[in-house]
């Protein structure tokens, strides 16, 4: 059930938050726009340039974009995936701060970046993100391999493992970038094999 009232966002929520473009136009072009989200989302959570810089799916060495007011440890960014029009992201609320200024912070700095880029106006998203807010393991489970084989429904890999721009590979072969919380999502699973195979194929869609 779709939960489009963000106050209800509190200490320990999980919600399946996602938005595409703008009249359901491309918002990613190329893998520097996918680095570009990722480093602004990774700033929101709280994390320095330096960490960030670390990793080459997330570095983008000559930034000078300035996020301020987050704090690390407000949220855990547990399941990501980046589609040519869309995003997805199963985010955890662990202290006061709402998801919605962690999401409408992360949206305006790439919506400034994106329209600047390829000189367009406008805005880049279409409407406010949707969020569904996780009620029970098996719909975590569910939601997580939704958004993992997300790229293979769509026709761009045949297998998970191969589209990087989702946190499958940091799940499954230990990638391990900073900004994906693992822990528990693998202990809801039952480790790494329970989860690769619950993740092959997901018949339902949303």
């Amino acid at each position: 059930m779709n939960n489009r009232d963000y106050k209800k966002f509190n200490r320990g929520s999980i919600a399946h938050i996602y938005n595409r473009g703008n009249n359901k136009e491309k918002i990613f072009f190329d893998e520097q726009d996918c680095k570009a989200f990722l480093f602004r989302l990774g700033l929101c959570l709280g994390f320095t340039e330096k960490e960030l810089k670390e990793d080459s799916l997330l570095a983008m060495p000559f930034s000078r974009i300035r996020i301020t007011e987050m704090v690390k440890g407000n949220f855990k960014l547990h399941v990501f995936s980046l589609m040519p029009n869309h995003f997805h992201l199963l985010i955890e609320q662990c202290g006061d701060v709402s998801i919605s200024k962690l999401l409408s912070k992360t949206c305006a700095s790439y919506s400034k970046y994106i329209n600047k880029k390829y000189t367009r106006v406008g805005h880049a998203f279409q409407d406010c993100f949707k969020a569904v807010l996780i009620e029970d393991n098996s719909q975590l489970v569910w939601i997580s391999s939704y958004i993992h084989t997300n790229a293979v429904k769509d026709g761009i890999v045949k297998h998970p493992k191969d589209y990087k721009w989702s946190s499958y590979n940091d799940y499954a072969f230990d990638r391990n970038l900073v900004i994906v919380s693992k822990e528990f999502l693998l202990e809801t699973f039952g480790g790494k094999e329970n989860f690769i195979e619950q993740n092959s194929y997901v018949k339902e869609t949303l």
